[in-house]
């Protein structure tokens, strides 16, 4: 379900993909061939939700904002499934594992890995290039170039899934 809320209507890129049974609500924008999977929940009544492109939102994840805080996705992220967003940053060519949660203020830096079921704490920020952990999330290691090119690989798999849907 797409829904306008107040005078914002979520701004969806010809190119992206939508699953039917995504809520997308209020003040959201998705850019080129990115795309929102089944169950998905991105509510931004309060702030603004930014996708960038070939960014992919798995199934029954939740992204909302703050007041003062925007969540901001960048460029080839992949949003594992059931994954917690809420007023953060994730930064471009960054995997976010299954039903991690990342709270507000946070900024993921570009190239990272956030480990599936980790909690990120509120105002954490974290280098690019890194691999986060745990529950209060950190780093663990630094990741190498191979590593990041294989993030973004991953994203573009999702590109091509998503075709298959459009």
């Amino acid at each position: 379900m797409i829904l306008k809320f107040k005078e914002f209507y979520p701004k969806i890129h010809d190119s992206a993909w939508v699953a039917p049974s995504a809520d997308l609500i209020g003040n959201i924008e998705i850019a080129e061939d990115s795309s929102v999977w089944f169950g998905c929940v991105l509510r931004a009544d309060i702030n603004k939700i930014k996708i960038g492109k070939k960014s992919n939102i798995q199934d029954l994840s939740m992204i909302h904002t703050d007041t003062n805080t925007q969540t901001i996705i960048g460029d080839n992220v992949t949003i594992g499934h059931k994954v917690m967003l809420h007023g953060c940053t994730i930064k471009n060519n960054c995997l976010i594992g299954m039903s991690a949660t990342i709270l507000d203020n946070a900024v993921i830096g570009e190239g990272s890995i956030v480990g599936a079921n980790s909690l990120v704490t509120q105002g954490k920020e974290f280098p690019a290039n890194s691999l986060i952990m745990g529950s209060p999330a950190k780093v663990v290691k630094q990741l190498s170039k191979e590593d990041v090119d294989k993030l973004i690989n991953h994203a573009q798999h999702y590109v091509e899934y998503k075709n298959d849907f459009c």
